[in-house]
């Protein structure tokens, strides 16, 4: 048997395809989109007769009813209450999924209350602990995404799930579902893979015995998550819409997107924020096409306002369309076909949002980071407003600067205080370093 592993860096998930050695494979917490499993699928001459998934997931939607439509079987927890036919297993079910390789459910509520974790095993050994959103990489799943009354009961189910690993063997590989970069993961290690050896030397919420040390040192480590969160499980339970293949975006005149604003949908630009702060469509908000555009666009866009886009000859607008339906967001109008060039030559009107050096940042500094980040290093007197609380925050009515880490999530907030009127406001081109760099002062770290 082998593993495959395939990352969406943007939304710090990972899914894998095992080659069950004979010629079928098994999937387990595959994305809405899997061409990438069916590339290696086809190299090594795979048929996915098997999906699998952990828990209600909040920060994806599920690609294991489209493989079901394909003819895998689809397992998952019974306590997930899924409307899509499927196989729900209950707590120590035994599944064969070839002759001599079976996988044992392990019932492991805390992250969700439905979550399960498997063991992969052959020959009746341990092989691999497919983990999803309990145990990871140097942390475990955070416990708030079902609620805020579940917070603290689901923390104590979290440690007594992570005691059900307590007797597996200390060279088992240990596959998460969530890592680096995800929303749903306590703060974590950069690695995807681990062994229980290891997590037992160096994780220390999966090595503490003390129950209530467990719970308080979790529940005070949770910062913001996208708000998307909170609808894409009953979305996952239900059944996402089926796609064949990504789809296109419709190309629409410049008339189009002004009809399309007046009934009350949204721009969002996509080019990168040099190319935004020097001329863009009036409201637009910018969300620079990257890893995180997903992330981003599920937070700060209502999923039933329809969206046009405005890109770059080059960008990839497959990666784009598929980021939007990962996070549930389907009422995509089209882009504004020829650019922010056609609507320019159209004889319409274009703002600007400047891009400034540390020689002219303005003396009232908003950084729009995560309250983690911001504590590990920023700008001495800058003022921390997290950028999905940006639009309703009260900011003082002066000249400020805006800033993040590099630059786009300073654009995006920028340019949601101009859709409030805001014309006093400029983009830091740069993170708290090239600051640093450029005035040879130190970083304040704290709150």
């Amino acid at each position: 048997m082998k593993v495959h592993m395939f990352v969406d860096e943007g939304l710090g998930h990972s899914s894998y395809l095992i080659d069950l050695g004979d010629g079928s494979a098994a999937v387990i917490d595959p994305p809405r989109f899997i061409t990438a499993h069916h590339v290696v699928a086809e190299r090594e001459g795979l048929t996915v007769v098997w999906t699998i998934d952990t828990h209600s997931h909040a920060d994806y939607v599920t690609g294991s009813p489209s493989l079901a439509r394909r003819g895998a079987t689809f397992v998952a927890p019974a306590a997930s209450r899924l409307t899509t036919p499927h196989h729900g297993v209950t707590d120590g079910e035994n599944i064969e999924l070839v002759r001599r390789v079976r996988l044992t459910a392990l019932a492991t509520p805390g992250h969700t209350p439905d979550h399960y974790a498997y063991i992969l095993e052959h020959d009746g050994r341990p092989v691999a602990l497919f983990s999803g959103g309990s145990l990871m990489v140097g942390t475990v799943g955070r416990t708030d995404l079902s609620g805020p009354d579940l917070v603290e009961p689901l923390a104590h189910e979290m440690f007594r799930s992570l005691r059900r690993f307590d007797d597996l063997p200390g060279d088992l590989t240990v596959y998460p579902t969530h890592g680096a970069g995800s929303f749903c993961s306590a703060a974590s290690a950069s690695d995807r893979t681990s062994t229980l050896e290891r997590e037992r030397a160096t994780n220390a919420l999966f090595s503490t015995g003390d129950e209530g040390e467990f719970v308080t040192h979790l529940v005070h480590s949770f910062g913001t998550f996208p708000t998307y969160f909170s609808r894409l499980p009953e979305l996952n339970r239900f059944g996402p819409t089926h796609y064949d293949s990504i789809p296109s975006l419709p190309s629409l005149l410049p008339e189009d997107l002004e009809r399309h604003i007046v009934e009350g949908g949204v721009v969002v630009d996509a080019r990168p924020a040099a190319s935004f702060s020097e001329r863009h469509v009036p409201g637009a908000v910018s969300n620079a096409l990257r890893d995180v555009f997903g992330s981003w666009l599920g937070w700060l866009i209502e999923p039933d306002r329809p969206i046009v886009f405005v890109l770059e000859p080059h960008q990839d607008r497959s990666d784009l369309v598929r980021q939007c339906l990962d996070v549930g967001h389907e009422r995509l109008a089209g882009e504004l076909a020829g650019g922010i060039d056609a609507w320019t030559a159209s004889g319409r009107a274009t703002s600007t949002l400047p891009l400034v050096d540390a020689n002219r940042i303005s003396r009232q500094i908003i950084d729009v980071r995560q309250a983690h980040e911001f504590a590990a290093g920023h700008i001495p007197g800058a003022r921390n407003v997290e950028l999905a609380l940006v639009h309703a925050a009260d900011l003082p009515g002066m000249e400020m600067t805006v800033m993040c880490g590099h630059g786009e999530r300073a654009m995006t907030a920028a340019s949601l205080l101009a859709r409030r009127g805001r014309r006093d406001v400029t983009v830091f081109d740069g993170g708290p370093d090239t600051w640093s760099n450029a005035t040879q002062r130190p970083l304040s770290t704290g709150p």
